[in-house]
């Protein structure tokens, strides 16, 4: 059960340690996650953009060769007309000149709207073109200062990291998903040494009896008053003395 105790006192230990060199970065980890989220959302709208620039030119073309196409129609019916010798001839060139003349201005209307969607896409994109370009430039100064303080650090959180998986392996599983579940409710905090009868982790009194208990290091405590696993002095300094 010592043991038992030692590795849990030991893992905090370990955690306690990765937390300080977190909280060196400070904000910069999630400062660069949001900028990376809004350099991809800025970098999906501008190509979004592109694409209706894009879409729109090539469609005002195909639009430009079919109103061509059918004044060519138009003015190829209205030819037919002085030569053909019956009415119904006649009749049926000109619901085709009607139909080519609507078609015209359908097309025409199509050709407004599109232009007017090219127009507000392009505006857009003198809108949204240099602000990716600033986010793009934070984001490249905030990586480069996380970059620094990982490098700074980089060898101990290694060495941490790396005695953490260690002591993770050795550790009953039962304690480790107890542990876990602590640790995440009580700010990091999960085992913590009881020092001049009182918990380490709250600094509530802990009663006599507990701490008399506590010493036998015979079973798992917690403290009443908070929840953290709670060790004596004597976990501790085994511990320390094996380091």
């Amino acid at each position: 059960m010592e043991n038992r105790l030692r590795l849990l006192y030991g893992l905090q230990r370990v955690d306690s340690h990765l937390d300080e060199l977190h909280e060196l970065k400070g904000d910069l980890p999630h400062l660069v996650e949001v900028l990376e989220k809004k350099v991809q959302d800025k970098e999906t709208l501008r190509k979004g953009l592109e694409s209706t620039v894009k879409g729109a030119l090539v469609r005002r073309d195909e639009i430009d060769l079919e109103i061509i196409t059918s004044k060519e129609k138009i003015e190829k019916y209205k030819e037919q007309q002085f030569q053909i010798k019956t009415n119904k001839q006649y009749d049926a060139l000109t619901r085709e000149i009607d139909l080519a003349q609507g078609r015209i201005i359908t097309l025409e209307k199509e050709m407004e709207t599109i232009e007017g969607k090219a127009s507000t896409a392009k505006s857009d994109l003198a809108v949204v073109s240099p602000e990716l370009e600033e986010l793009k430039q934070e984001l490249k100064e905030r990586q480069a200062e996380l970059d620094l303080v990982n490098k700074e650090h980089e060898d101990e959180e290694l060495k941490l990291k790396h005695e953490r998986d260690k002591l993770v392996v050795r550790v009953d599983k039962n304690d480790l998903k107890q542990y876990e579940r602590i640790r995440s409710a009580l700010g990091g905090n999960a085992v913590v040494p009881v020092r001049r009868n009182a918990c380490g982790g709250c600094y509530k009194r802990v009663p006599p009896q507990v701490s008399v208990e506590l010493r036998k290091n015979e079973r798992i405590m917690s403290c009443e008053h908070c929840g953290r696993l709670i060790v004596s002095d004597d976990i501790v300094e085994s511990y320390n003395s094996a380091l």
